[in-house]
Protein backbone atom coordinates (compact mmCIF):
# COMPACT_ATOMS: atom_id res chain seq x y z
CA UNK A 1 0.00 0.00 0.00
CA UNK A 2 1.28 3.33 -0.82
CA UNK A 3 1.83 6.89 1.32
CA UNK A 4 -1.03 8.17 -0.76
CA UNK A 5 -3.40 5.21 0.14
CA UNK A 6 -2.67 5.07 3.50
CA UNK A 7 -3.20 8.84 4.39
CA UNK A 8 -6.48 8.39 1.88
CA UNK A 9 -7.55 5.51 4.37
CA UNK A 10 -5.96 6.91 7.68
CA UNK A 11 -9.18 9.86 7.21
CA UNK A 12 -11.61 7.45 5.86
CA UNK A 13 -11.48 4.99 8.41
CA UNK A 14 -12.88 7.20 11.19
CA UNK A 15 -15.84 8.32 8.47
CA UNK A 16 -16.52 4.58 8.16
CA UNK A 17 -16.07 3.85 11.94
CA UNK A 18 -19.19 6.70 12.28
CA UNK A 19 -21.13 5.21 10.16
CA UNK A 20 -20.48 1.95 11.36
CA UNK A 21 -21.20 3.29 15.10
CA UNK A 22 -24.44 5.20 14.02
CA UNK A 23 -25.61 1.61 12.66
CA UNK A 24 -24.79 -0.03 15.38
CA UNK A 25 -26.88 2.35 18.23
CA UNK A 26 -28.95 -0.73 19.46
CA UNK A 27 -26.03 -2.74 20.51
CA UNK A 28 -23.12 -1.03 22.33
CA UNK A 29 -20.17 -3.33 22.60
CA UNK A 30 -20.93 -3.92 18.64
CA UNK A 31 -20.60 0.04 18.77
CA UNK A 32 -17.70 0.52 20.54
CA UNK A 33 -15.61 -2.26 19.27
CA UNK A 34 -16.37 -0.41 15.82
CA UNK A 35 -14.84 2.89 17.62
CA UNK A 36 -11.81 0.68 18.58
CA UNK A 37 -11.71 -1.02 14.95
CA UNK A 38 -11.70 2.61 13.17
CA UNK A 39 -9.50 3.71 15.49
CA UNK A 40 -6.80 0.82 15.24
CA UNK A 41 -7.06 1.58 11.66
CA UNK A 42 -6.20 5.56 11.53
CA UNK A 43 -3.29 4.61 14.08
CA UNK A 44 -2.03 1.96 11.97
CA UNK A 45 -2.14 3.73 8.66
CA UNK A 46 -0.39 6.72 10.42
CA UNK A 47 2.24 4.99 11.80
CA UNK A 48 3.40 3.51 8.58
CA UNK A 49 3.04 6.81 7.00
CA UNK A 50 6.34 7.77 9.47
CA UNK A 51 9.14 6.19 8.11
CA UNK A 52 8.75 8.07 4.79
CA UNK A 53 8.56 10.99 6.12
CA UNK A 54 11.51 10.73 9.11
CA UNK A 55 13.27 10.06 5.42
CA UNK A 56 12.62 12.88 4.20
CA UNK A 57 9.44 12.35 1.98
CA UNK A 58 6.83 13.97 1.44
CA UNK A 59 3.78 12.05 0.50
CA UNK A 60 1.11 13.76 -1.55
CA UNK A 61 -1.96 13.27 -3.08
CA UNK A 62 -4.33 16.00 -5.20
CA UNK A 63 -8.17 14.69 -5.07
CA UNK A 64 -9.43 17.83 -6.91
CA UNK A 65 -9.64 21.30 -8.01
CA UNK A 66 -11.19 23.60 -5.95
CA UNK A 67 -11.19 27.03 -7.65
CA UNK A 68 -9.06 27.73 -10.28
CA UNK A 69 -5.10 26.56 -9.26
CA UNK A 70 -6.40 25.47 -5.95
CA UNK A 71 -7.26 21.60 -5.32
CA UNK A 72 -8.26 19.67 -2.76
CA UNK A 73 -5.01 18.46 -1.80
CA UNK A 74 -3.13 16.37 1.05
CA UNK A 75 0.71 16.88 1.15
CA UNK A 76 2.56 15.22 5.17
CA UNK A 77 5.38 17.27 6.43
CA UNK A 78 7.31 16.68 9.63
CA UNK A 79 5.00 18.90 11.69
CA UNK A 80 1.68 17.79 9.87
CA UNK A 81 3.35 14.37 10.61
CA UNK A 82 3.67 14.91 14.51
CA UNK A 83 -0.10 16.36 14.83
CA UNK A 84 -1.62 13.39 12.75
CA UNK A 85 0.76 11.01 15.59
CA UNK A 86 -0.75 13.21 18.48
CA UNK A 87 -4.74 12.35 17.10
CA UNK A 88 -4.06 8.71 16.17
CA UNK A 89 -2.26 7.62 18.94
CA UNK A 90 -4.75 9.27 21.61
CA UNK A 91 -8.01 8.29 19.95
CA UNK A 92 -8.16 4.47 20.78
CA UNK A 93 -7.01 6.12 24.66
CA UNK A 94 -9.75 8.06 24.67
CA UNK A 95 -12.48 5.99 23.37
CA UNK A 96 -11.27 3.96 26.37
CA UNK A 97 -11.65 5.94 28.71
CA UNK A 98 -14.92 7.26 27.07
CA UNK A 99 -16.33 3.91 27.35
CA UNK A 100 -16.05 4.04 31.31
CA UNK A 101 -16.85 7.85 31.56
CA UNK A 102 -19.85 7.38 29.49
CA UNK A 103 -21.29 4.04 31.37
CA UNK A 104 -20.46 5.07 34.57
CA UNK A 105 -22.70 8.37 34.58
CA UNK A 106 -25.28 6.79 32.08
CA UNK A 107 -24.90 9.54 30.02
CA UNK A 108 -27.42 9.86 26.92
CA UNK A 109 -26.78 9.90 23.63
CA UNK A 110 -23.91 7.86 23.16
CA UNK A 111 -24.37 6.56 20.19
CA UNK A 112 -24.22 10.29 18.71
CA UNK A 113 -20.98 10.90 21.00
CA UNK A 114 -19.06 7.97 19.54
CA UNK A 115 -19.81 9.20 15.97
CA UNK A 116 -19.05 12.81 16.37
CA UNK A 117 -16.12 11.97 18.27
CA UNK A 118 -14.87 9.81 15.52
CA UNK A 119 -15.55 12.68 12.38
CA UNK A 120 -13.85 14.70 14.60
CA UNK A 121 -10.96 12.69 14.02
CA UNK A 122 -11.01 12.38 10.58
CA UNK A 123 -11.34 16.26 10.61
CA UNK A 124 -8.15 16.58 11.99
CA UNK A 125 -6.52 14.50 9.98
CA UNK A 126 -7.76 16.37 7.47
CA UNK A 127 -5.76 19.26 8.75
CA UNK A 128 -2.73 17.48 9.74
CA UNK A 129 -2.62 16.47 6.01
CA UNK A 130 -3.48 20.02 4.24
CA UNK A 131 -1.30 20.82 1.89
CA UNK A 132 -2.43 24.35 1.25
CA UNK A 133 -4.59 26.77 3.13
CA UNK A 134 -7.97 26.23 1.20
CA UNK A 135 -7.66 22.63 2.21
CA UNK A 136 -7.13 23.48 5.74
CA UNK A 137 -9.98 25.84 5.97
CA UNK A 138 -12.40 23.73 4.81
CA UNK A 139 -11.40 21.25 7.36
CA UNK A 140 -10.98 23.38 9.85
CA UNK A 141 -14.81 24.45 9.92
CA UNK A 142 -16.23 20.77 9.65
CA UNK A 143 -14.23 20.58 12.58
CA UNK A 144 -15.92 23.11 14.36
CA UNK A 145 -19.72 22.24 13.24
CA UNK A 146 -18.79 18.23 13.79
CA UNK A 147 -17.87 19.11 17.69
CA UNK A 148 -20.73 21.47 18.08
CA UNK A 149 -23.09 18.39 18.67
CA UNK A 150 -20.09 17.11 21.63
CA UNK A 151 -20.34 20.38 22.91
CA UNK A 152 -23.59 20.85 23.71
CA UNK A 153 -24.04 16.91 24.56
CA UNK A 154 -26.67 17.91 27.20
CA UNK A 155 -29.10 19.56 25.47
CA UNK A 156 -30.24 21.85 28.49
CA UNK A 157 -29.93 25.64 28.35
CA UNK A 158 -26.29 25.69 29.73
CA UNK A 159 -25.06 23.37 26.99
CA UNK A 160 -27.01 25.36 24.06
CA UNK A 161 -25.74 28.90 25.67
CA UNK A 162 -21.98 27.53 25.28
CA UNK A 163 -23.03 26.18 22.42
CA UNK A 164 -24.14 29.45 20.48
CA UNK A 165 -20.62 30.67 22.37
CA UNK A 166 -18.57 28.11 20.55
CA UNK A 167 -20.03 28.23 17.11
CA UNK A 168 -19.64 32.67 17.65
CA UNK A 169 -16.34 32.82 18.31
CA UNK A 170 -14.79 29.86 16.23
CA UNK A 171 -16.92 30.67 13.18
CA UNK A 172 -17.07 33.80 13.71
CA UNK A 173 -13.18 34.84 13.42
CA UNK A 174 -12.51 31.99 11.03
CA UNK A 175 -15.13 33.43 8.45
CA UNK A 176 -14.52 37.07 9.07
CA UNK A 177 -10.57 36.54 9.79
CA UNK A 178 -9.17 33.93 8.51
CA UNK A 179 -11.01 33.92 5.24
CA UNK A 180 -9.86 37.91 4.55
CA UNK A 181 -6.79 36.21 5.44
CA UNK A 182 -6.48 33.38 2.94
CA UNK A 183 -7.69 35.25 0.19
CA UNK A 184 -5.20 38.53 0.79
CA UNK A 185 -2.81 35.58 0.84
CA UNK A 186 -3.91 34.29 -2.72
CA UNK A 187 -3.82 38.04 -3.86
CA UNK A 188 -0.52 38.86 -2.76
CA UNK A 189 1.00 35.57 -3.21
CA UNK A 190 -0.64 34.78 -6.49
CA UNK A 191 -0.97 30.96 -4.56
CA UNK A 192 -2.07 29.48 -1.12
CA UNK A 193 0.24 26.33 -1.39
CA UNK A 194 2.24 25.28 2.06
CA UNK A 195 5.80 26.19 0.48
CA UNK A 196 8.54 25.70 2.56
CA UNK A 197 10.09 28.92 3.33
CA UNK A 198 7.07 30.69 2.65
CA UNK A 199 4.73 32.39 -0.33
CA UNK A 200 5.36 35.96 0.26
CA UNK A 201 7.54 37.82 -1.79
CA UNK A 202 10.19 40.55 -1.33
CA UNK A 203 7.75 43.06 -2.67
CA UNK A 204 5.36 42.71 -0.14
CA UNK A 205 5.02 45.69 2.08
CA UNK A 206 6.07 45.03 6.02
CA UNK A 207 2.66 46.77 7.07
CA UNK A 208 0.70 44.54 5.02
CA UNK A 209 2.98 41.65 6.27
CA UNK A 210 1.91 42.52 9.72
CA UNK A 211 -1.82 43.17 9.02
CA UNK A 212 -1.98 39.45 7.03
CA UNK A 213 -0.53 38.47 10.47
CA UNK A 214 -3.03 39.80 12.50
CA UNK A 215 -5.76 38.19 10.63
CA UNK A 216 -4.31 34.95 10.70
CA UNK A 217 -3.94 34.74 14.29
CA UNK A 218 -6.95 36.01 15.81
CA UNK A 219 -9.18 34.48 12.58
CA UNK A 220 -7.73 31.22 13.67
CA UNK A 221 -9.74 31.28 16.92
CA UNK A 222 -9.59 27.59 17.91
CA UNK A 223 -5.51 29.30 19.25
CA UNK A 224 -7.08 30.85 21.65
CA UNK A 225 -5.27 34.04 21.59
CA UNK A 226 -6.94 36.52 24.00
CA UNK A 227 -9.89 38.41 22.95
CA UNK A 228 -10.55 35.04 20.84
CA UNK A 229 -10.72 32.22 23.82
CA UNK A 230 -14.11 32.57 25.78
CA UNK A 231 -15.37 29.64 23.52
CA UNK A 232 -12.93 27.31 25.33
CA UNK A 233 -14.03 27.86 29.12
CA UNK A 234 -17.62 27.64 27.95
CA UNK A 235 -17.12 24.31 26.29
CA UNK A 236 -16.43 23.05 29.52
CA UNK A 237 -20.52 22.16 30.22
CA UNK A 238 -19.76 19.02 27.70
CA UNK A 239 -18.66 15.67 29.32
CA UNK A 240 -14.88 15.45 30.39
CA UNK A 241 -14.03 12.95 27.63
CA UNK A 242 -15.31 16.30 24.81
CA UNK A 243 -13.22 18.26 26.71
CA UNK A 244 -10.54 16.02 26.55
CA UNK A 245 -11.33 15.96 22.74
CA UNK A 246 -11.05 19.85 22.39
CA UNK A 247 -8.05 20.37 24.34
CA UNK A 248 -5.46 18.08 23.69
CA UNK A 249 -6.52 15.86 20.79
CA UNK A 250 -8.54 18.09 17.99
CA UNK A 251 -9.71 21.38 18.24
CA UNK A 252 -6.96 23.59 20.09
CA UNK A 253 -4.44 21.81 18.84
CA UNK A 254 -6.16 22.02 15.23
CA UNK A 255 -5.49 25.93 15.82
CA UNK A 256 -1.89 26.15 17.29
CA UNK A 257 -0.93 23.68 14.81
CA UNK A 258 -2.64 26.11 11.77
CA UNK A 259 -0.93 28.98 13.71
CA UNK A 260 2.71 27.24 13.42
CA UNK A 261 2.06 25.74 9.67
CA UNK A 262 0.75 29.39 8.45
CA UNK A 263 4.23 30.99 10.06
CA UNK A 264 6.49 28.63 8.56
CA UNK A 265 5.08 27.56 5.27
CA UNK A 266 2.96 31.22 4.41
CA UNK A 267 5.02 33.73 6.02
CA UNK A 268 8.11 31.66 6.28
CA UNK A 269 10.81 32.15 9.42
CA UNK A 270 13.52 33.92 7.84
CA UNK A 271 11.42 36.42 5.73
CA UNK A 272 9.73 37.60 8.50
CA UNK A 273 12.61 37.64 11.24
CA UNK A 274 13.46 41.08 12.15
CA UNK A 275 10.48 42.52 10.72
CA UNK A 276 9.03 45.62 13.03
CA UNK A 277 5.17 44.65 11.88
CA UNK A 278 5.44 40.98 13.73
CA UNK A 279 7.37 42.62 16.67
CA UNK A 280 3.36 42.66 18.59
CA UNK A 281 2.49 39.09 18.54
CA UNK A 282 5.05 37.76 21.24
CA UNK A 283 3.66 40.66 23.27
CA UNK A 284 -0.12 39.56 22.56
CA UNK A 285 0.76 35.73 23.56
CA UNK A 286 2.48 37.03 26.70
CA UNK A 287 -0.46 38.67 28.02
CA UNK A 288 -2.68 35.88 27.04
CA UNK A 289 -0.37 33.11 29.09
CA UNK A 290 -0.02 35.31 32.23
CA UNK A 291 -3.78 36.56 32.35
CA UNK A 292 -5.20 33.05 31.23
CA UNK A 293 -2.47 31.73 34.58
CA UNK A 294 -4.01 34.28 37.09
CA UNK A 295 -7.59 33.41 36.00
CA UNK A 296 -6.42 29.77 36.33
CA UNK A 297 -5.02 30.41 39.65
CA UNK A 298 -8.07 32.06 40.82
CA UNK A 299 -10.46 29.22 39.69
CA UNK A 300 -12.37 26.66 42.31
CA UNK A 301 -14.06 24.59 39.91
CA UNK A 302 -11.44 22.09 38.41
CA UNK A 303 -12.65 22.27 35.17
CA UNK A 304 -12.20 25.91 34.81
CA UNK A 305 -9.08 25.89 36.10
CA UNK A 306 -7.85 23.48 33.32
CA UNK A 307 -9.82 24.81 30.26
CA UNK A 308 -7.01 28.13 31.29
CA UNK A 309 -4.25 26.51 31.80
CA UNK A 310 -4.76 25.19 28.37
CA UNK A 311 -5.33 28.74 26.81
CA UNK A 312 -2.24 29.74 28.65
CA UNK A 313 -0.15 26.44 27.16
CA UNK A 314 -1.38 26.94 23.70
CA UNK A 315 -0.03 30.46 23.79
CA UNK A 316 3.42 29.05 24.93
CA UNK A 317 3.28 27.43 20.93
CA UNK A 318 2.14 30.60 19.52
CA UNK A 319 4.98 32.71 20.96
CA UNK A 320 7.23 30.03 19.93
CA UNK A 321 6.42 30.48 16.60
CA UNK A 322 5.87 34.32 17.12
CA UNK A 323 9.84 34.73 18.62
CA UNK A 324 11.15 33.40 14.47
CA UNK A 325 14.38 31.40 15.73
CA UNK A 326 15.02 27.48 15.14
CA UNK A 327 15.30 26.62 18.22
CA UNK A 328 11.35 28.30 19.61
CA UNK A 329 10.02 26.52 16.28
CA UNK A 330 11.25 23.04 17.12
CA UNK A 331 9.78 24.10 20.87
CA UNK A 332 6.53 24.96 19.27
CA UNK A 333 6.49 21.41 17.39
CA UNK A 334 7.72 19.83 21.07
CA UNK A 335 5.09 21.42 23.05
CA UNK A 336 1.77 20.63 20.58
CA UNK A 337 3.14 16.85 21.48
CA UNK A 338 3.69 16.99 25.25
CA UNK A 339 0.93 19.27 26.15
CA UNK A 340 -1.77 16.78 24.09
CA UNK A 341 -0.12 13.82 26.46
CA UNK A 342 -0.44 16.01 29.52
CA UNK A 343 -3.11 17.91 29.67
CA UNK A 344 -5.36 14.66 28.38
CA UNK A 345 -4.00 13.21 31.34
CA UNK A 346 -5.34 16.19 33.68
CA UNK A 347 -8.72 15.77 31.67
CA UNK A 348 -9.25 11.98 32.46
CA UNK A 349 -8.62 12.53 35.99
CA UNK A 350 -10.77 15.33 36.59
CA UNK A 351 -13.31 13.32 35.02
CA UNK A 352 -12.25 10.46 36.70
CA UNK A 353 -13.31 12.84 40.31
CA UNK A 354 -16.30 13.53 39.09
CA UNK A 355 -17.68 9.89 38.35
CA UNK A 356 -15.96 7.84 41.24
CA UNK A 357 -16.54 11.16 43.88
CA UNK A 358 -18.80 13.90 42.37
CA UNK A 359 -16.39 16.53 43.16
CA UNK A 360 -15.69 18.86 40.55
CA UNK A 361 -13.98 21.78 42.96
CA UNK A 362 -10.36 22.20 43.97
CA UNK A 363 -11.71 22.97 47.42
CA UNK A 364 -12.39 19.72 47.39
CA UNK A 365 -10.02 17.63 46.88
CA UNK A 366 -8.54 17.56 50.59
CA UNK A 367 -6.96 14.00 51.17
CA UNK A 368 -8.25 12.34 47.91
CA UNK A 369 -5.43 10.18 46.63
CA UNK A 370 -6.21 8.05 49.44
CA UNK A 371 -9.31 6.62 47.79
CA UNK A 372 -7.91 7.28 43.98
CA UNK A 373 -4.26 6.92 44.31
CA UNK A 374 -3.69 5.86 40.48
CA UNK A 375 -5.91 8.68 39.45
CA UNK A 376 -3.97 11.33 41.44
CA UNK A 377 -0.65 9.62 40.11
CA UNK A 378 -1.51 10.52 37.04
CA UNK A 379 -2.91 14.33 37.74
CA UNK A 380 0.68 14.42 39.17
CA UNK A 381 2.87 13.50 36.21
CA UNK A 382 0.12 15.40 34.07
CA UNK A 383 0.95 18.55 36.59
CA UNK A 384 4.50 18.29 36.32
CA UNK A 385 4.68 17.75 32.65
CA UNK A 386 3.22 21.33 31.93
CA UNK A 387 5.11 23.01 34.98
CA UNK A 388 7.81 22.26 32.90
CA UNK A 389 9.33 19.22 35.69
CA UNK A 390 11.52 16.66 34.51
CA UNK A 391 11.50 14.25 33.96
CA UNK A 392 7.83 14.64 32.32
CA UNK A 393 7.64 15.81 28.59
CA UNK A 394 6.56 19.31 28.94
CA UNK A 395 10.19 19.80 30.24
CA UNK A 396 11.79 19.48 27.31
CA UNK A 397 9.01 21.52 24.37
CA UNK A 398 9.41 24.42 27.35
CA UNK A 399 13.47 24.19 27.39
CA UNK A 400 13.64 24.60 23.61
CA UNK A 401 11.28 28.05 24.09
CA UNK A 402 13.41 28.97 26.48
CA UNK A 403 16.14 28.31 24.37
CA UNK A 404 14.65 30.35 21.07
CA UNK A 405 14.06 33.05 23.34
CA UNK A 406 17.53 33.11 24.67
CA UNK A 407 18.73 32.64 21.04
CA UNK A 408 16.89 35.76 19.58
CA UNK A 409 17.55 38.01 22.85
CA UNK A 410 13.90 38.38 23.77
CA UNK A 411 14.34 38.76 27.40
CA UNK A 412 10.51 40.16 27.91
CA UNK A 413 9.63 36.45 26.23
CA UNK A 414 11.95 34.65 28.70
CA UNK A 415 10.48 37.33 31.83
CA UNK A 416 6.96 35.89 30.60
CA UNK A 417 7.77 32.54 30.57
CA UNK A 418 9.77 32.54 34.42
CA UNK A 419 6.22 34.14 35.48
CA UNK A 420 4.00 32.09 33.80
CA UNK A 421 6.03 28.74 34.91
CA UNK A 422 5.45 29.57 38.73
CA UNK A 423 2.16 30.26 38.17
CA UNK A 424 1.70 27.08 36.53
CA UNK A 425 3.30 25.46 39.56
CA UNK A 426 1.13 27.71 42.20
CA UNK A 427 -2.42 26.19 40.38
CA UNK A 428 -1.23 22.45 40.12
CA UNK A 429 0.89 21.53 43.01
CA UNK A 430 -2.02 22.76 46.17
CA UNK A 431 -3.95 20.53 44.30
CA UNK A 432 -1.68 17.55 45.39
CA UNK A 433 -0.35 18.87 47.95
CA UNK A 434 -4.00 18.53 49.42
CA UNK A 435 -4.66 15.81 47.31
CA UNK A 436 -1.67 14.08 49.33
CA UNK A 437 -1.32 15.57 52.84
CA UNK A 438 -4.76 16.57 53.80
CA UNK A 439 -6.94 14.34 55.73
CA UNK A 440 -9.99 13.17 53.65
CA UNK A 441 -13.35 15.82 53.51
CA UNK A 442 -16.58 14.42 54.95
CA UNK A 443 -18.97 15.51 52.22
CA UNK A 444 -21.82 15.30 54.88
CA UNK A 445 -23.25 12.13 53.50
CA UNK A 446 -21.02 9.75 54.70
CA UNK A 447 -20.01 8.66 51.06
CA UNK A 448 -17.50 5.51 50.57
CA UNK A 449 -15.44 5.83 47.22
CA UNK A 450 -12.71 4.29 45.51
CA UNK A 451 -11.55 4.72 41.38
CA UNK A 452 -13.68 5.64 39.12
CA UNK A 453 -14.58 2.50 36.53
CA UNK A 454 -11.17 0.78 34.97
CA UNK A 455 -11.63 1.84 31.69
CA UNK A 456 -10.78 5.42 32.75
CA UNK A 457 -7.90 4.09 34.89
CA UNK A 458 -6.40 2.67 32.65
CA UNK A 459 -6.63 5.70 30.30
CA UNK A 460 -4.95 7.70 32.41
CA UNK A 461 -2.42 4.97 33.60
CA UNK A 462 -1.39 5.27 29.35
CA UNK A 463 -0.91 8.69 28.78
CA UNK A 464 0.60 9.04 32.06
CA UNK A 465 3.41 6.88 30.80
CA UNK A 466 3.32 8.11 27.96
CA UNK A 467 4.35 11.31 29.50
CA UNK A 468 7.12 9.81 31.20
CA UNK A 469 7.83 7.96 28.31
CA UNK A 470 8.12 11.30 26.52
CA UNK A 471 11.16 12.63 28.12
CA UNK A 472 13.23 9.69 27.54
CA UNK A 473 12.13 9.10 24.19
CA UNK A 474 11.96 12.71 22.91
CA UNK A 475 14.79 11.73 20.12
CA UNK A 476 11.77 10.80 17.52
CA UNK A 477 9.51 14.15 17.73
CA UNK A 478 12.81 16.13 18.64
CA UNK A 479 14.43 15.23 14.96
CA UNK A 480 10.89 15.42 12.60
CA UNK A 481 10.58 19.38 14.41
CA UNK A 482 14.19 19.54 13.40
CA UNK A 483 13.26 19.39 9.75
CA UNK A 484 11.25 22.03 9.69
CA UNK A 485 14.26 24.34 10.36
CA UNK A 486 17.67 24.56 9.09
CA UNK A 487 20.11 23.78 11.60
Amino acid sequence: MTAQHLMLLAMVAPVLGALGVSLAQRSPNLRETLSFVAAGIALVCVLLLVPEVYAGGRPEIVLFEILPGVALAFRLEPLGMLFALVAAVLWPVSTLYSIGYMRGNDESHQTRFFACFALAIACTLGIAFSANLLTLFLFYEVLTLITYPLVTHHQDEEARKAGRVYLGFLLGSSLSLMLIAIIATWMMAGTVEFTPGGVLGADISNAAIGGLLALFIFGIGKAAVMPFHRWLPAAMVAPTPVSALLHAVAVVKAGVFSVVKVVIYIFGVERIAGLSSVDWLPFVTGFTIIAASVVALRSDNLKRRLAYSTISQLSYVVLAAALLTPLSIIGAALHIVSHAVGKITLFFAAGAIYTAAHKTKVSELDGIAKRMPWTMAAFTVGALSLIGIPPAAGFYSKWYIVLGAAEGGHWTALAVLGASTLLNAAYFLPIIYVAYFCAPADDGHGREHGEAPWPMVAAMVITATGVLALFFGMEFPLALARQLVSL
